[in-house]
């Protein structure tokens, strides 16, 4: 069975589901996804209040719409590069979409406050010296550790500089509340909302991304317009005609088979933060409870080289999704060589694009010869439109997914573990107490288990 949405140039291949999910198996799990996207469409599953996202034209409707381009615009004419401040889903959908679709003269685009090494701050400071540079910071709160600090050290920077080398900043955050938002009213900044009702992950259609992807030359209205055609689809819930929601069904089916690991691989470099972007989608919405496939992504063909081993013959635990581009890429051919020292010559006139298009039908051939259930979710080719609805097509999945698991995909009660022990140890003030019982937790394990050359 092939599930196809032909008119939005997006198809999911399951033929390489089976032996472990023939196509009868996975059309008997109709009925639960019917009843998981029940609770989606009504509203009424765990997480309702976070499905703004479902509607990708009401995130960015006419006159925000223009609100965004014209910001974007004014942002490229009194800038050389845009800085964005942001970690997790404030900063990963546009990084995604900006990396695929990124043209070599837009101008670039830096990524701050995704981590909390002093050397990439600093390459990033050196890289900023000599350009005019706008920011935009995207928190909620504005009290996120690592934006915060990145916004710190930015502003510092900016205010060594030059009045001409400071471009505009732009505050998109809460609408009523939070630290971002009294900082953003007191310098003057341009803001934009980070609706209530759309979680970080969900939230690239938004002016969350928008702007960032704006800034970087690519058209967000075909973005979102691809993504809307999706979202028209889904009201189709058939198995057979709908592909987000197959995904979901077999994806869930293979994990209660024992299935514990889907790997997303891709053979284009420029999809490598589309994958890491799907990896926070998919691990942050379903990986509770003691539950939900853990997301990995391989680049291809480098990892075969590697992983590659793994996938082949390793513990049989994996499933395999494919991220294929069918056309519409670079006409570069394979030069011919007179003394065919390396044996090429047999390649000669060929594309690069057939070479990648045969590579990957190999490779999923070969991991399903080596026991990995493999599925393939295809563009007919990479542009705005197309990626919209791969977006969307994702979050659908995951949300029809994470309802089929019976966990709230909308929360994330874990990822705020680190942050309490992180807080109490940095001496923030309130965890006193916490700060005390975890010193003589650590203090009492020096030493003992730590294993060092020559004893």
């Amino acid at each position: 069975m092939q599930a196809l949405a032909q008119e939005i140039g997006l198809e999911l291949d399951i033929s390489y589901l089976s032996p472990e999910l023939p196509e009868t198996e996975l059309s008997g799990w109709q009925r639960d996804v019917d009843r998981a996207n029940a609770l989606l469409e009504e509203r009424c599953g765990p997480g309702s209040g976070f499905l703004g996202w479902m509607d990708p034209r009401a995130l960015a409707p006419g006159p925000l719409m223009d609100d965004i381009l014209q910001t974007a615009a004014r942002l490229r004419a009194e800038s050389d590069a845009l800085v964005v401040i942001g970690i997790g889903g404030s900063y990963l959908g546009a990084r995604a979409v900006i990396e695929a679709l990124g043209a070599p003269e837009a101008k670039p685009v830096f990524f701050a406050g995704t981590n909390l090494s002093a050397a990439y701050h600093r390459e990033l400071l050196t890289r900023l010296e000599g350009r005019r540079v706008a920011v935009n910071v995207i928190s909620k709160s504005g009290t996120t550790t690592e934006p915060a600090i990145a916004l710190r050290l930015i502003r510092q920077w900016l205010a060594a500089q030059k009045e001409s080398a400071r471009g505009p900043v732009v505050a998109t955050t809460d609408a009523n509340r939070g630290s971002l938002l009294n900082l953003a009213r007191r310098e003057g900044w341009m803001r934009f909302v980070v609706p209530d009702d759309v979680g970080g992950r969900f939230s690239v259609l938004s002016p969350v991304g928008l702007l960032p992807i704006a800034y970087a030359g690519i058209d967000i209205r075909a973005l979102v317009r691809g993504a809307a055609g999706v979202a028209d689809a889904c009201g189709d819930t058939d198995l057979r005609r709908n592909p987000a929601l197959c995904y979901a069904a077999a994806r869930n089916a293979l994990y209660e088979k024992g299935f514990c690991v889907e790997m997303l691989a891709h053979f284009e470099p420029r999809l490598r933060f589309v994958a890491e972007w799907w990896k926070q989608l998919f691990g942050e919405s379903e990986g509770k409870d003691r539950k939900g496939l853990f997301p990995v992504s391989l680049d291809l063909t480098a990892d075969l080289h590697s992983l590659g081993q793994y996938a082949q013959q390793g513990r049989r635990m994996l499933i395999e999704t494919f991220l294929v581009i069918r056309g519409g890429e670079p006409g570069l051919q394979v030069p011919a060589d007179e003394d065919d020292g390396d044996g090429m010559n047999y390649l000669a006139g060929r594309t690069l694009e057939e070479i990648n298009r045969e590579a990957y039908r190999a490779t999923a051939l070969a991991h399903r010869e080596g026991g990995v259930p493999v599925m393939s979710v295809a563009l007919d080719r990479l542009d705005a439109e197309r990626l919209g609805s791969l977006l969307y097509f994702f979050q659908r999945a995951c949300a029809v997914s994470g309802y089929l698991l019976r966990v709230n995909p909308f929360d994330q009660p874990g990822v705020e573990a680190y942050k309490r022990h992180m807080f109490a140890l940095l001496g923030k003030p309130g965890f006193e107490e916490q700060a005390r019982a975890l010193r003589e937790r650590l203090d009492g394990s020096a030493g003992g288990g730590v294993v060092r050359f020559g004893g």
